[in-house]
C-alpha cells in the first residue's frame, strides 16, 4: 500500500509556481503542467545544484548552473554535463491539497 504525505495546497501550483517541500528526508519540487504534476528530487545530478526555481520549458527543467536538461515525465538527462536521471517522485492532487507518494 502506498503511503502519501500532505506537502501543501494545491493553490501554491498556481500560475507556474512551484512547491519546494520535504519528502521522507528528499527536497522535492513540484509544479503543475497543464493538468499534470510534475515532482522532482531538487538535486541537479551532476554537481548538485538545486533546481527548486529552475526554468521550465515544455516538460523540462533546466539546470540553471550548467544548462543540463532533464525530462519531468521519466527523469532521463538529455544533455551533458548531467547524465544521471533524476529521482521523480509520484504526485497527485485531493481535495485541494497536493499528496506526494514516499518512495
Amino acid at each position: 500500500m502506498t503511503t502519501w504525505i500532505d506537502v501543501g495546497s494545491a493553490a501554491q501550483l498556481c500560475g507556474g509556481s512551484h512547491l519546494n517541500c520535504d519528502v521522507d528526508g528528499y527536497a522535492v519540487t513540484i509544479v503543475r503542467i497543464a493538468d499534470t504534476l510534475f515532482a522532482w528530487e531538487d538535486r541537479c545530478t551532476h554537481d548538485g545544484q538545486s533546481l527548486a526555481d529552475a526554468q521550465i520549458e515544455g516538460t523540462e527543467v533546466i539546470c540553471p548552473r550548467h544548462g543540463s536538461r532533464f525530462c519531468l515525465r521519466t527523469g532521463a538527462a538529455l544533455t551533458p554535463p548531467a547524465y544521471e536521471s533524476l529521482r521523480l517522485f509520484t504526485a497527485r492532487e485531493a481535495a485541494n491539497r497536493i499528496l506526494v507518494a514516499i518512495p
